[in-house]
């Protein structure tokens, strides 16, 4: 999926208030519809592009939508150590077109901080698409309302929440210079939780949020039974003065009460789809 850049900049490349959003835009995993070259094209040369638009127009906040799929293979821990506590400060290790080409994408950013004092500030956004999840067999062992809810506890954030992370971001740069931000939904997990988090993500979850056993099983919903990585958005609610409005013991209150736990916008945006067509495996092809 892409998106033509160059018209959301108009305005604030050449307008009164001089403040630029730019998004690098392309699938959340390498694509059997598009090449390597395509992933290089949008996301590197194409933030290179809207970088020197942005000098060159004096630009004074610019702010890079980036993907917390950059930590790639340091997400994944090997078998019997603890879930990967995921901060900034853990070094990416991208694996595959996508994380490389955003992480790239990322370093361009920082370099034109130091080269011409642009401010900027990289936002690392988890999941926050309500389309179905590529991966067949958690299609098939979750319900997907069930899934994604699940997902708030350590690797989803709502849209709306998205958004205005990049509101503050715009209104920060300029204090901040340069910063990489993890934004996602704030985790009721603690890093002493991690060894059992990964063997028995149940047993954590209701020592943290009690209430949600009782709704889950009113449902018949599951948890998961073992959660391998939290990201965490302590470094962007200090930083930005961020505090993501839905997280998981919010979606338990609100499922108790019958309403639905998704923002106003994620709402009204909804599902758009990657193709018109489907696809047997999955919502797009995975190369």
């Amino acid at each position: 999926m892409r998106v033509d850049c160059r018209s959301r900049l108009r305005p604030a490349l050449y307008g009164g208030n001089r403040r630029c959003a730019a998004h690098g835009n392309a699938a959340q995993t390498p694509r059997g519809d598009h090449t390597r070259q395509d992933f290089i094209d949008t996301n590197v040369t194409g933030t290179l592009n809207l970088l020197e638009e942005a000098v060159a127009a004096s630009v004074e906040a610019f702010v890079f939508t980036s993907t917390t799929s950059v930590f790639g293979d340091a997400l994944v821990p090997p078998p019997g150590a603890p879930a990967a506590w995921i901060t900034e400060e853990v070094r990416p290790i991208p694996k595959n077109i996508y994380g490389v080409t955003k992480a790239a994408a990322e370093e361009l950013c920082q370099l034109f901080h130091r080269n011409h004092r642009l401010s900027v500030i990289v936002l690392r956004t988890s999941r926050c698409f309500p389309e179905a999840d590529d991966d067949r067999l958690k299609r098939e062992a979750f319900a997907d309302a069930n899934m994604k809810a699940n997902e708030f506890l350590n690797r989803r954030v709502d849209l709306e929440d998205v958004v205005s992370a990049h509101l503050l971001a715009m209104d920060r740069a300029a204090a901040l210079g340069f910063g990489r931000y993890i934004i996602t939904a704030e985790t009721p997990f603690r890093p002493e939780d991690m060894a059992e988090l990964r063997r028995d993500a149940a047993a954590v979850v209701l020592r943290r949020i009690p209430a949600y056993e009782a709704e889950y099983a009113r449902r018949g919903w599951r948890m998961t039974p073992g959660i391998d990585r939290v990201y965490v958005s302590a470094k962007a609610i200090e930083a930005l003065g961020w505090r993501p409005r839905v997280d998981f013991q919010r979606i338990v209150t609100l499922l108790a009460a019958g309403e639905d736990w998704r923002s106003p916008l994620a709402r009204a945006v909804g599902a758009k789809g990657y193709h018109p067509e489907s696809f047997t495996e999955g919502p797009y092809p995975v190369a």
